[in-house]
Order: C-alpha cells, then structure tokens, then sequence
C-alpha cells in the first residue's frame, strides 16, 4: 500500500473506533473514565495529524473567511472615522 491508503485506513480506523466508543460514552456519561476514554481517541486523531499532516479537503477553507471578512482594516483610518 502507498501512504497515502495507509493513512486513509489509520484514518477511517479512528473514525471507526469513535463511532464504536460514542454510544458507550452515552451509557456512562460524564464520567471520568467516559471523558478520558473521548480524549485518547482525539489524541489517536492529533497525533495522526501531526505525524502525516491534515487530511486535504479541498480548496474551501470556512475558516478563512471568518477570520478575514472582506479584508476592510478599520483601524484609525477605518470607514466612517475622522480624526478630532
């Protein structure tokens, strides 16, 4: 197998293991062991990513678009502002 399957199948393993875990979680709630057991899944996912890099979703970033709007800096400057 290339990497690339490799990481896709660690990948879908994970997500798989998530799915598998989620109802247990339901049954005990928010119990020590539940909330541990959540966060070593999510850590199998970082530790994933920060091995093999994220995966590529395309060019969409939602993200981006919220943080830089439509690039207008309002500083001083800004529209609608006079200096006094």
């Amino acid at each position: 197998m290339s990497l690339e399957q490799d990481v896709a199948a660690a990948r879908g393993a994970i997500e798989a293991l998530e799915r598998a875990c989620a109802p247990l979680t339901r049954h005990f709630g928010d119990t020590v062991d539940a909330r541990r057991l959540r966060q070593d899944v999510g850590r199998l996912r970082d530790d994933l990513t920060l091995l093999c890099g994220a995966p590529v979703h395309g060019a969409y970033e939602p993200f981006a678009a919220a943080v830089y709007g439509d690039g207008d800096d309002e500083g001083l400057g800004g529209s609608g502002r006079t200096r006094r």
